[in-house]
């Protein structure tokens, strides 16, 4: 501890744990005050999240709301839901394999009232599927009879 700081009203935060959004700190005199009310941001108020995907069974197609405070959660909630569908696209499939699945997060700061909050998120899956695959190799097939001629050497 640091001597002769004053550590009242302060967040400790250990280095090593990141894996959460750090509240804002608000006064909590205001907020306990009967006369004083604290005042809803409507830059907050008024954000809207929607999924641009073209996967119909995950959340968020609708535009709604979600509170500062709570986005994180709700965000990586929502990008977890596309990792389940990768997951079982390729759970029955013995043709396919999902190696790797990876969500990032989007941070952004309210420019009215400051707070921080998850303004989005990306989900990237990369799947591999099998040489055998038989779709594909009647998908070659008819690639190659739309590539055949459409090179033509002239100088012969």
């Amino acid at each position: 501890m640091i001597q002769g700081a004053d550590m009242s009203n302060r967040y400790i935060i250990p280095v090593s744990n990141t894996n959460y959004v750090t509240p804002v700190q608000t006064n909590n005199d205001v907020e306990s005050s009967s006369k004083v009310k604290p005042v809803e941001c409507q830059t907050c108020k008024n954000r809207k999240y929607v999924d641009g995907s073209d996967e119909a069974d995950v959340s968020f197609k609708a535009p709604g709301h979600i509170s500062p405070g709570s986005s994180y959660a709700r965000v990586m909630s929502h990008e977890q839901e596309h990792v389940a569908n990768a997951r079982q696209k390729t759970g029955g499939n013995k043709n396919a394999r999902l190696l790797s699945a990876t969500v990032s997060l989007k941070m952004g700061v309210c420019p009215e009232c400051g707070r921080t909050y998850v303004a989005g998120g990306t989900t990237n899956t990369r799947i591999q599927y099998s040489k055998d695959n038989p779709y594909d190799n009647g998908r070659k097939v008819i690639e190659g009879s739309f590539l055949a001629g459409q090179n033509v050497d002239e100088a012969v």
